[in-house]
């Protein structure tokens, strides 16, 4: 009884794989403007790089997966981070997109602190597909160290961002 029910969810799930469309890794490189919210605080231009792996999910709406990210501003902060994405579709061409990132933050001015290296990237994005397969999107993004320091200014950043698949 056992191995009948083994054979048919492993029988399922092979067609359930074979069944989802393949979704291609992607790259996003993007750039805008970085504010802290430390009153002293540098703000400045920044830059992104993200890495997008093939999805884990991929439903009718809706996909997930895993990615890495790397962030430099003007005044020489760095962020470098991993967690996971999510796309929703919102018709033919437009998409939303969030992430959340827990990484670590380097500060170059002892000014531009978030409380410690350890913090956390949330984002929240609305992109618009080409025919091509590559996008646009406008993204605002916060880091903060979610209160594990006691001084936790955080920094938001807005960025318009090009995806373009592998």
């Amino acid at each position: 009884m056992a191995g009948k029910l083994i054979r048919r969810f492993v029988s399922a799930l092979a067609m359930t794989i074979m069944a989802a469309p393949v979704a291609a890794q992607q790259w996003v490189v993007g750039a805008g403007w970085s504010d802290y919210s430390y009153a002293r605080a540098d703000d400045s231009i920044i830059g992104t790089f993200e890495y997008h792996a093939a999805p884990f999910y991929v439903g009718a709406n809706a996909e997930a997966g895993w990615a890495l990210s790397g962030e430099v501003t003007g005044a020489g902060d760095g962020f470098v981070g991993g967690g996971a994405y999510l796309t929703y579709d919102l018709g033919p061409a437009w998409f939303l997109e969030a992430s959340v990132m827990p990484g670590a933050f380097f500060e170059k001015p002892p000014v531009n602190d978030l409380g410690s290296t350890f913090e956390i990237r949330s984002l929240l994005g609305l992109g618009y597909r080409f025919g091509n397969g590559s996008a646009l999107s406008l993204a605002v993004s916060h880091k903060s160290n979610a209160s594990t320091s006691n001084f936790n200014p955080g920094a938001n950043s807005i960025f318009l961002r090009w995806h373009w698949g592998m």
